[in-house]
């Protein structure tokens, strides 16, 4: 029985996944319909923490176990696997995720997502053979939003639709950037579609060390 979108939906928690979007691309021989999936949170970080790969001491855990998960589901579907990790070329996930119609470049230029706001991320897609119907889409989020991310960093690290890197990294450096690294980007922590979402400070603190 050929999947679809409400079955893929359904089984996604249970890998501790949630699914952020979906599109038919015309570029990936053999994919008919490519679903993007991220971190079910607030479910996730518990699940992960207590995974082989998190607690193995070996670098980056989480995209092993990305690797370990999503690769053994596609293989369950007959689908693809593909990763916004490893090596180059990279998978092109800021673009497909704006092609899903769930995600948009926001004011400071990173990522909003109607469920998941600034904390979206991805962890891997499913390329299915098959092409599947898919939903109807929401409207973007920051239309009707008084846009606070776009002035939420304590070091102006987003101005002029920059995002410049060295401060960013110098603020987490020192004690003022606390706040920033144990619960996660103040730009993103700003935008409202994240009360909502349900992002634990603990899963945020792992990327922010991460990136530091």
């Amino acid at each position: 029985m050929s999947p679809t979108y409400a079955t893929i939906t359904q089984a996604a928690p249970a890998r501790h996944l949630a699914v952020r979007g979906a599109f038919h691309p015309d570029d990936l021989p053999g994919v008919g319909t490519l679903i993007l999936l991220a971190p079910d949170e607030p479910r996730f970080w518990p699940a992960f923490t207590a995974s082989a790969e998190y607690r193995d001491g070996q670098p980056d855990p989480m995209d092993r176990w990305s690797a370990r998960v999503i690769g053994a589901w596609a293989k369950q579907l007959n689908a693809k696997a593909f990763f916004p990790f490893g090596r180059p070329p990279h998978a092109p996930f800021f673009r497909w995720a704006t092609l899903s119609g769930r995600a948009w470049p926001s004011p400071i230029q990173l990522l909003v997502h109607d469920q998941a706001g600034l904390f979206v991320s991805y962890r891997g897609a499913l390329g299915l053979p098959e092409r599947i119907a898919l939903p109807p889409l929401p409207d973007a989020p920051c239309a009707a939003c008084a846009r606070p991310c776009a002035t939420a960093c304590p070091v102006n690290a987003f101005e002029n639709g920059q995002y410049d890197v060295p401060a960013c990294k110098s603020h987490l450096s020192t004690p003022a950037g606390q706040a920033c690294m144990t619960q996660g980007c103040a730009a993103r922590r700003a935008c409202p579609v994240n009360a909502r979402f349900g992002r634990l400070p603990e899963h945020s603190a792992f990327h922010m060390r991460a990136f530091l």
